[in-house]
């Protein structure tokens, strides 16, 4: 039986792992992987999502008690969608050779539907390759295949939240198909700073009533600072952007027969520079929120169910341009922090 030391250290385990941390290397000059991981742990991360399998980087994660997220990049998705011995490989090569990394899921594809439409026609196939690697190495209980999908690409009518529905340009019945049948999360990539940068309709063009400043009432819905309701839907209500923009996925769902299906939210964060609201404070308070959020409770539709969560990023990527170079919680040159921010707290 748990002493009662044991059941908080667990229960507070359980809260820890819902938040983690996206760890991407589109960049140059980058701290090296043992030093990432050293910083991932620094600041009481779980989880940490990959976006493809560098082998640097796993062998950093080796033993390490981190749940990773390995990516598929959208590159090989053709590759892995006609061949079955070709998924074989990957899976070898990828997984069953670092059998001492906690693997959570496999992430075949990142924002899609992708602009490469073979990527986009092999998809399903690629899913179920991928699977019976998964399946025929004895992994069908500790891993999930899944694929993380564009927020903004894959809905319409996304306000508010219960009208939501897919996109009809990209048909994911087959794919919706297979997480039913696998059991699998389906992972969305979502980012409340763009819906107010760019002035989308997820946040209430009404709102916006004092241009970029710090009193801009859009802004606080973003950062998870309203003070009260800003958007009612029928029963339910919503004081910040994140909970919205996940309930009209689960709307989606809903729609499409799959109400049983979890939502993952694969990327989100906040920059620090170059766009309008991007500074070191709103990324700081937009990131603790959520951590605080995603531990308290679900979202209105979903109440009872924490949303697992992956913030962007581990640090910035200077191969990028404009503010999608700034999203890290780190600077890549010092690796000093450039807010305070605790996974754990």
């Amino acid at each position: 039986m748990l002493s009662s030391c044991d059941m908080r250290c667990t229960v507070l385990l359980l809260l820890l792992c819902l938040a983690g941390l996206c760890y991407g290397i589109f960049a140059g000059d980058l701290p090296s992987p043992q030093e990432a991981v050293a910083l991932i742990k620094s600041i009481g991360a779980g989880r940490v999502r990959l976006y493809g399998p560098d082998q640097n980087v796993l062998q950093a994660l080796r033993n390490t008690s981190l749940e990773v997220v390995l990516g598929v990049p959208d590159w090989q998705i053709p590759s892995l969608g006609s061949s079955q011995e070709y998924a074989n490989q990957w899976i070898e090569e990828n997984i069953k050779n670092f059998q001492d990394i906690n693997f959570r899921y496999v992430v075949v594809g990142n924002k899609m539907p992708s602009e490469n439409q073979d990527s986009v026609a092999f998809l399903p196939k690629a899913l179920q390759n991928i699977q019976n690697a998964v399946s025929s190495s004895g992994l069908k209980n500790q891993i999930k295949v899944s694929s993380a999908f564009d927020h903004s690409v894959i809905l319409n009518q996304i306000h508010p939240p219960s009208k939501a529905e897919f996109n009809e340009k990209y048909p994911i019945g087959d794919i919706i198909q297979f997480l039913k049948n696998n059991n699998a999360p389906f992972l969305v990539n979502m980012h409340p700073y763009y819906s107010y940068a760019f002035n989308k309709p997820e946040i209430p063009p009404e709102l916006n009533k004092d241009g970029q400043t710090s009193g801009d009432k859009r802004l606080q819905y973003a950062i998870f600072r309203s003070p009260s309701v800003v958007v009612q839907d029928g029963r339910l209500r919503y004081k910040n952007v994140f909970d919205a923009m996940v309930d009209a996925v689960y709307s989606a769902l809903e729609k499409a027969g799959a109400s049983a299906l979890d939502v993952v939210v694969s990327e989100t964060g906040w920059p620090t520079a170059e766009g309008p609201g991007a500074t070191a404070y709103n990324a700081k308070i937009y990131n603790n929120n959520l951590i605080k959020r995603i531990k308290s409770k679900g979202t209105p539709k979903r109440p009872k169910k924490p949303v697992e969560t992956y913030i962007y990023n581990l640090f910035d990527e200077n191969q990028r341009s404009g503010v999608d170079k700034h999203w890290g919680i780190f600077d890549q040159a010092n690796k000093q922090a450039k807010y305070p921010i605790n996974f754990a707290s």
